[in-house]
């Protein structure tokens, strides 16, 4: 490496690099009980995604008037009866801002999902599905998947400040992203590498040992900057080293047919239909190990969704509509908030559909679910709804209700790094840090 010349600095000798399979999840593999990989005892692999709605909720049509395991679901919760067992329902729990400036929409949804309280997308920590990501995705094709439903290019998944992972925000693009050029059925009858993926294999090989020297020569801030660079790198090598080794077959498999070319918008039909296609797609994504990480935006959190004919859309009317004196809350903004929750149930039935081990796919996940404030109208980031779905192949337990009574909303992202096996006692900052897990969803 010359000093004076920084673009012309990595090269080194072609050589190998090691790479890592995941263990294929077929029957002949699993123990009696469906639940690990005979032959070592290792667990199917668990899946980890966030699913977030915007504007928040109506209190007395979502939270449960009664805690524990004997509770029932309100109103809006009614669509999720089917799962009610598997869901961990949170309410109560705070994001503190400690003198920080709550920026609408995005102070508490970012709090949430980093532990700390942000007063804009500045990111000051990687964000919950990335730490996960790190751990459980790193043998996958794609590291994470992250879509949006209501045609926002938008994104809540952060590695560092200011760079979100981007969001698919068509059925079409997501679908040729996840099965279109460099995908490889599992149950083809024969594999072909493709010779482009060699070229660019041995390309990043051919420099790997010239860029581990680069960074053991500069300073601390240079390191910093070159990793965050040099991780995108890393996938990519990783994605590379995959697409040239066959995959294994994955049993009840079946390639998806692409989907129509429809209206992407932020008309509530329309965002419902998209939303549907999308999670379909992406549980066949996760069936067969193209990724274990995933984060859905139904709509952004200032909700531009809107009714059909109507240009208003719900982060409007959570200002503007006035409160119904009959029924004591926003009607219209009610009905956003209901819909949200119907989609919600829609995302949980595409992961249920799926036949895995001794359960289905949402049973060998964990799916945070949560909005970015409480009442919208006030931009309240107290009491933010909160739930999770699937038990995480054993991981965790659901079907109860828990109130937080105003403890900090990082005992739950605590909680769920723990459950996966991530080495954290200790997660947030100032009034967000906290080592104290929620007990009753540990498994």
């Amino acid at each position: 490496m010359k000093n004076g010349n920084r673009r012309g600095f990595l090269r080194g000798m072609l050589g190998g690099a090691a790479v890592g399979m995941g263990l294929p999840l077929l029957d002949l593999f699993l123990d009696g009980n469906g639940k690990a990989f005979a032959a070592t005892g290792q667990r199917i692999p668990v899946r980890f995604g966030t699913w977030i709605w915007g504007c928040g909720f109506v209190p007395e049509k979502w939270i449960p008037t009664a805690t524990g395991t004997d509770f029932e679901l309100p109103a809006d919760l009614q669509p999720l009866a089917p799962y009610r067992d598997r869901l961990a329902l949170f309410s109560g729990f705070d994001v503190k801002l400690d003198g920080v400036p709550n920026k609408p929409h995005v102070t508490g949804c970012l709090g949430l999902r980093t532990g700390i309280p942000v007063p804009n997308d500045r990111v000051a920590a990687p964000t919950l599905d990335v730490l996960i990501g790190d751990v459980i995705g790193r043998d996958t094709r794609f590291r994470s998947v992250e879509v949006s439903t209501s045609g926002i290019q938008r994104s809540y998944s952060f590695r560092a400040a200011g760079s979100a992972n981007p969001s698919e925000t068509s059925p079409l693009a997501l679908y040729q992203r996840l099965f279109g050029e460099g995908f490889q059925n599992p149950n083809a009858a024969q594999f072909t590498p493709d010779p482009r993926t060699m070229v660019h294999k041995s390309v990043l090989s051919a420099v790997s040992e010239d860029r581990q020297r680069l960074m053991r020569s500069v300073g601390a801030e240079d390191r910093r900057r070159l990793d965050e660079y040099f991780t995108s790198v890393r996938q990519f090598e990783q994605q590379l080293a995959l697409q040239l080794e066959p995959p294994a077959p994955v049993q009840n498999f079946t390639l998806p047919e692409p989907p129509e070319d429809l209206t992407v918008d932020s008309e509530m039909e329309h965002v419902i239909e998209t939303h549907r296609l999308m999670a379909g797609l992406l549980a066949r994504a996760l069936q067969c190990n193209q990724t274990r990480v995933f984060n859905v935006l139904l709509s952004d959190t200032t909700s531009n969704l809107r009714r059909r004919g109507s240009s208003t859309t719900h982060h409007t009317l959570t200002h503007e509509e006035p409160v119904n004196p009959a029924l004591g809350y926003q009607e219209q903004v009610g009905w956003f908030a209901t819909q949200s929750m119907l989609a919600w149930r829609d995302f949980l039935d595409a992961l249920d559909a799926i036949p895995e081990g001794d359960g289905t796919l949402l049973d060998n996940c964990l799916v945070l679910a949560h909005s970015d404030c409480s009442i919208a109208k006030s931009h309240a980031v107290d009491g933010i709804p909160t739930m999770v779905a699937g038990n995480a192949g054993g991981r965790v337990r659901t079907g109860f209700h828990l109130a937080g009574n105003a403890d900090p909303i990082s005992r739950i992202g605590l909680t769920l790094q723990q459950a996966l096996g991530l080495p954290v006692e200790r997660w947030g900052a100032n009034s967000m840090a906290t080592d104290r897990n929620i007990r009753e969803l540990l498994g």
